[in-house]
C-alpha cells in the first residue's frame, strides 16, 4: 500500500495541474474574445457562443457584438489557440525526440524553412509550388510551409544524429545555419516583391494573428491539427526514448519508423502555423520546459499540458500585444521573442553550470 501512494499523489497533482490548465485557458479565451474596442463582457462572449452551437442563450447581446466576436474574435482566438498549442507541443516532442531540451522549431531552423516555402508562395504565386491545377487554392499556402519546414527538420536530424546520439552544438549550429539561408532567400524575395507584397511580408515575419477569418482558418487549422493530434499519442514512444534509442528498440518500438513519423508530424503542424501566423518563436521552448519543471520528464502528463498551457500563452499574449502600444498593434513574435530570448539565454547558462559545456 506504502508503494502505491507516491504513484496516487503523483495522480492527483497531475490532475490538479490539468484542471488549473483548462481553467486557464477558458479564462484566457474569454479574456482574449472579449478584450477590445467593443468590450464584451465574459457571460455576453459565452452567450454568443452558445447561440452558435444551436443552444438558447441565457443573456441578451446586441448585433453588433455578435458580428464583432464571430467575425473578428473567435477567428483570432481560435487561431491563438492552435497556434500555441502546435507550436508548444512541436517542441515539447522534438526535445524529447532529441533528448534535448534545447530543441526547439524555431531553434533549430523548421519556423523560417516554413517561411521561406510560404513566402516563396506568396510573392511568386502558385506556379512556383509545381502542385497541380485542381489543388485547393486555400491549402496552397499551408501546405507550402509545411514542406519547407519539412526539408528544415530532417536536415538537422540527419545532421545532429549520430550512432543513436544527438550531437547539440550540431544540432543549434544546423538550425543557425538553416536559418541564415532561410533568411537569404526570404530577403531576396522581398528585394524582388512588389511594394503591396513588401508590406504583407515584412508585418507577416514578425508574427501575428490580425486579419485572420474563418476562410483562411479552417484550411490551416485541418493542417495543424492532423499534425497535432497523433502527437498527442506518442508519450510512450517518447518516455522509451529518454533512455536510449537502443532500449527504446527492445522495448518494442520501430524506433526509425516512429522517429520519421514525429518529424512529419512536427513540421506538418509548425508549417501550417507558420502559414497563417508568420513566425512566432520560443513558444516550443518555453512552454515544454516550464511544464517539465512542475510535471517532470513524464511526456504523459508533458504533451497533453504542453497543449493547454501554449495555448493559454499565446492567448494571453495576443492580448498584451494588442494593448501594449495602443492604438497599434505589436507584432507577436516580437512580444515572445522578448521573453524567450532571456529565457534561452538563463537555460543555456543552467546547462553550461550543470553538464560543464
Amino acid at each position: 500500500m506504502e508503494t502505491l501512494e507516491p504513484a496516487r499523489q503523483i495522480r492527483n497533482r497531475r490532475f490538479l495541474w490539468f484542471v488549473g490548465a483548462f481553467s486557464l485557458l477558458v479564462g484566457s479565451f474569454l479574456l482574449a474574445a472579449g478584450y477590445g474596442a467593443v468590450e464584451i463582457s465574459p457571460d455576453k462572449s459565452i452567450a454568443i457562443l452558445l447561440k452558435q452551437l444551436g443552444f438558447d442563450p441565457p443573456w441578451s447581446f446586441s448585433a453588433k457584438e455578435e458580428l464583432v466576436l464571430t467575425a473578428i474574435r473567435f477567428p483570432r482566438a481560435c487561431l491563438a489557440v492552435l497556434a500555441g498549442a502546435a507550436l508548444a507541443i512541436s517542441g515539447a516532442t522534438l526535445q524529447g525526440l532529441f533528448r534535448n531540451p534545447l530543441a526547439d522549431p524555431a531553434l533549430i531552423g523548421v519556423s523560417n524553412g516554413a517561411a521561406l516555402a510560404a513566402v516563396t508562395v506568396i510573392v511568386l504565386g502558385g506556379t512556383a509550388a509545381w502542385l497541380p491545377y485542381w489543388f485547393p487554392h486555400e491549402f496552397l499556402l499551408p501546405v507550402a510551409a509545411f514542406g519547407g519546414g519539412l526539408v528544415a527538420v530532417y536536415t538537422v536530424y540527419v545532421l545532429a544524429g549520430a550512432n543513436g546520439q544527438t550531437d547539440v552544438a550540431t544540432m543549434l549550429l544546423g538550425g543557425v545555419a538553416i536559418t541564415a539561408i532561410a533568411g537569404a532567400g526570404i530577403g531576396f524575395l522581398i528585394f524582388i516583391s512588389d511594394e503591396q507584397q513588401l508590406r504583407d511580408l515584412n508585418f507577416w515575419m514578425l508574427g501575428g494573428l490580425g486579419g485572420v477569418t474563418w476562410k483562411s482558418l479552417i484550411p490551416a487549422a485541418c493542417l495543424i491539427l492532423v499534425g497535432l493530434v497523433p502527437l498527442l499519442f506518442m508519450s510512450r514512444f517518447l518516455n522509451a526514448m529518454l533512455l536510449g534509442e537502443a532500449e527504446a528498440h527492445h522495448l518494442g518500438f520501430d524506433v526509425e519508423r516512429t522517429k520519421r513519423m514525429i518529424i512529419l508530424l512536427t513540421a506538418l503542424a509548425t508549417g501550417a502555423t507558420v502559414a497563417v501566423t508568420g513566425v512566432i518563436g520560443f513558444v516550443g521552448l518555453v512552454v515544454p520546459h516550464l511544464v517539465r519543471l512542475v510535471t517532470g520528464p513524464d511526456h504523459a502528463a508533458v504533451l497533453p499540458l504542453s497543449v493547454l498551457t501554449g495555448a493559454s500563452l499565446m492567448l494571453i499574449a495576443d492580448v498584451v500585444a494588442r494593448t501594449i502600444v495602443l492604438p497599434a498593434e505589436l507584432p507577436i513574435g516580437i512580444l515572445t521573442a522578448c521573453i524567450g530570448g532571456p529565457f534561452f539565454l538563463w537555460l543555456l547558462a543552467r546547462r553550461r553550470s550543470t553538464r560543464g559545456w
